[in-house]
């Protein structure tokens, strides 16, 4: 359970609709099978010792009495084992018949959850408070408010739904999240439909998005009678919003690990979990410490879709956010030019091509976007070449500008040398640029378009009152592999093949800053090589900076990601050098201009991620040394 992992898994086996000796020893079988896998919570569907289509059986001495005799079995299979499962059965107490879910750890039976919702079904309403029975010469619990938490990992709450339970307008899974369960075994009941795993999966997906939990639901499968109705063996788990594991068939077997730290960060941060409006009974439960083996995948680009078939359409929305947000801030302001310094990277292409749509959107001509290349002693004929061929193609009035007697004069004035290549050197370019673009844009009415991105304001990439400022900036919100993929997507759906050949040179181009001289025209400065691979920064900032992870997850979890791709010892470099200018480089981020946020996450000092300035990074440090 290093790192909040806890390995869960859905089971639904074929039973035998009445047969309580032959289902215990396929739920048994299950339990075995899923402890080979390192499973610490197993869930099966409602009245899985039984079937749900016994009808009026249900209720049958006979029956009744297989269920006790086939759970006791269960339970004692169970001893030993590092797990807590989830089982149906039906329970007389008394006059009354509940369908249960019997939670059971260790060869102890834990509890006795009863289901709530019973309209139209052979069930009793539950007691509304703790009733006790006799099973195996045990008092076991029995009551529909139950908790069950683990000992060893924080946060680790178990609370479990039943069929009908699930589709109540207020379901009871709402009422146990807000008192701290952060996992929901739901242990279903329904028939198989044509639409039946599409409701299952937008359910299971919204529920444990809106409750900040993981959710693992089993239904019941192929062995129950067909009389009505046909059943299919769906087995979900799902986080935060999220299927992790999915299986549909005969004995089917979810599996898959939920991330407690992940879930408790995301309730922190909403502040309405573990209010203690709602009474329940708590149940420890333990699992020996052990490292879980992760089975999820954990993608390298967070920031954009897995399904590259949602791609375009995700690229499309970027975009109208960048330009919606660009035609307000002019026509707000009265303003009808866009002034832009492009440079030939990827930042300035994307800011230009955002201008160029803006216009358009407001009526003007492409003409209204002012692209400004300021050539000076680290430019290249490559990327100079690429920002006025895209400008060009997009119909921009284009302005060279050459600023290398402007900084050398600058140079002179602050007696710095001109051979001397130091941040001075680098720096006063970047503001001669951003002077430039300020005073162009108050000569033709317009506003000086920013170009910096998300991924570059995170790790300080820019220089303070440079590149750093601009009246508006459309980047704002977007890492750099959003920013590519935007570029991309623009180059893939253009006709004009002039422009699409740029933007694709563009994309192959590395990153740079082009502030120190160049030889033989060729880029030598390059951002990568200073602050890491742009991909494993943003993957980083996803990690440390949106989930809350410490750097030693961080690294577990990139190592996974990128396979061979680093080494560790490159890991362990750049993440090393992430949480250096993740403190460091916080200034320039209290002071950003104004720019729409694209996703949840931002560093806006108005409504972004925000740390103090002067924060010391010694604990980041200090986690990362664990790893060397």
């Amino acid at each position: 359970m290093k790192h909040g992992f806890i390995k869960v898994a859905a089971a639904s086996p074929v039973i035998k609709v009445a047969d309580a000796d032959y289902n215990a020893g396929k739920i048994i079988g299950c339990i075995k099978a899923a402890g080979e896998k390192g499973v610490k919570i197993l869930v099966f569907p409602e009245l899985s010792i039984t079937g749900v289509s016994c009808y009026d059986l249900i209720g049958h001495r006979v029956i009744l009495e297989g269920a006790k005799a086939a759970l006791l079995k269960i339970v004692e299979a169970t001893a030993g084992m590092n797990m807590l499962v989830f089982v149906g059965l039906p329970l007389a107490v008394g006059s009354r018949l509940y369908s249960c879910a019997a939670a059971v750890c260790g060869g102890e039976l834990l509890g006795l959850v009863p289901r709530s919702s019973v309209e139209g079904s052979h069930f009793a309403l539950p007691d509304e408070e703790e009733v006790e029975v006799i099973l195996g010469g045990e008092s076991v619990p029995v009551f529909t408010d139950m908790l069950f938490e683990n000992q060893l990992v924080p946060g680790l709450s178990v609370a479990v739904e039943l069929g009908a339970d699930m589709d109540s307008v207020t379901p009871p899974a709402l009422c146990h999240a807000l008192s701290g369960a952060t996992v929901i075994a739901q242990m279903a009941s329904f028939p198989e439909t044509v639409s039946s795993t599409d409701e299952a999966e937008l359910n299971i997906r919204f529920m444990s998005r809106r409750l900040r939990c993981g959710m693992v639901m089993a239904a019941p499968g192929k062995g129950e009678s067909s009389t009505d109705n046909v059943y299919s063996g769906l087995c979900l788990v799902a986080e935060n919003g999220q299927i992790l594991a999915q299986d549909e068939r005969e004995d089917s077997l979810a599996v898959s690990e939920l991330d407690i730290e992940y879930l408790m960060n995301l309730r922190r941060c909403d502040g309405q979990f573990d209010l203690g409006d709602y009474p329940h009974i708590v149940c420890p439960w333990g699992v020996k410490e052990e490292v879980t083996q992760l089975s999820r995948s954990f993608p390298r680009h967070p920031h954009l879709p897995e399904d590259k078939t949602k791609l375009p359409e995700y690229c499309r929305r970027m975009l109208d956010i960048q330009v919606s947000g660009l035609v307000k801030r002019m026509e707000y302001a009265g303003l009808d030019h866009c002034v832009v310094g492009i440079s030939g990277g990827v930042d300035s292409t994307l800011a230009v091509i955002v201008s160029s749509m803006a216009v358009k959107k407001m009526g003007l001509p492409s003409q209204n976007v002012v692209a400004c290349t300021m050539p000076c002693f680290g430019t290249s004929s490559r990327t100079k070449s690429n920002a006025i061929v895209v400008a060009e193609q997009l119909g921009c009035q284009v302005r060279v500008i050459d600023i290398s007697k402007s900084v050398y004069q600058h140079f002179d004035d602050i007696g710095h040398a001109h051979d001397d290549y130091s941040v001075a050197y680098e720096n006063a370019q970047a503001r001669e640029r951003t002077q430039v673009l300020m005073d162009i844009a108050n000569k033709v009415n317009g506003l000086d378009v920013g170009t910096e991105d998300l991924s570059e304001f995170v790790d300080g990439w820019c220089t303070y009152n440079g590149d750093h400022t601009s009246m508006y900036d459309v980047n704002l919100g977007l890492t750099k592999t959003q920013v590519r993929a935007n570029v991309r997507y623009v180059a893939d759906g253009t006709e004009d093949k002039v422009l699409k050949a740029a933007l694709y040179d563009v994309l192959d181009c590395p990153v740079t800053p082009e502030l120190l001289p160049i030889h033989d025209d060729m880029i030598e400065q390059k951002s990568e090589e200073a602050v890491g691979s742009y991909s494993l920064q943003d993957f980083f900032t996803h990690m440390i900076m949106i989930r809350g992870f410490s750097p030693e997850k961080t690294f577990r979890l990139a190592k996974q990601a990128y396979g061979k791709d680093f080494s560790d010892e490159e890991l362990i470099r750049w993440l090393t050098s992430y949480c250096k200018r993740y403190f460091s480089q916080q200034f320039k981020r209290s002071c950003l201009m104004d720019g729409p946020a694209v996703e949840a996450f931002t560093v806006s000092p108005r409504s972004g991620f925000l740390i103090p300035s002067d924060a010391e990074n010694s604990l980041f440090l200090k986690d990362l040394e664990k790893l060397k």
